[in-house]
């Protein structure tokens, strides 16, 4: 469903347009509902159409809650987790906790991920972009699952 990377701005208020190309399906199939939700592996944002988001929810509310690293789990992303609705411009108001997590100021990326998108800030993605090639240029233990892909 989302793929590509865009170029977004982030205005002095913290909004960010939604590429034009995605707002029409958006608002269609989840009225322009988003959940907004920190990445707890890296520096960026995850942004779930609603539909997309409450399967996940529900999973990691169905985890032991006496297991710590499940706790820990729950804790960060259903914590963080922001409902977001579409203005009538395709815009996005992103609540300074998140920004501020991400280390979002006003150039950023906003990159498909299928069923979701990620924000990063524009001069981090282009430093870990740069990470992960180098780090596929150095591995050679390429996992089975990627070895029966042909591209």
């Amino acid at each position: 469903m989302f793929r590509g990377v865009h170029n977004i701005n982030l205005d002095a208020k913290g909004r960010m347009a939604i590429p034009a190309r995605y707002r029409q399906l958006l608002q269609e199939s989840n009225s322009g509902s988003l959940v907004v939700t920190i990445d707890t592996e890296e520096a960026c944002l995850m942004v779930y159409p609603l539909t997309e988001w409450e399967p996940i929810q529900a999973k990691l509310e169905a985890l032991p809650s006496f297991n710590p690293a499940a706790r820990r789990i729950q804790r960060l992303i259903i914590g963080h987790a922001t409902d977001i609705d579409m203005d009538a411009n395709g815009r996005l108001l992103l609540p300074a906790p998140l920004r501020e997590y991400a280390g979002l100021d006003k150039k950023m990326i906003m990159m498909g991920q299928g069923k979701k998108f990620e924000l990063w800030d524009e001069d981090h993605w282009s430093e870990r972009r740069q990470s992960y090639l180098d780090a596929i240029r150095d591995d050679t233990s390429i996992p089975e699952e990627l070895m029966n892909i042909s591209l």
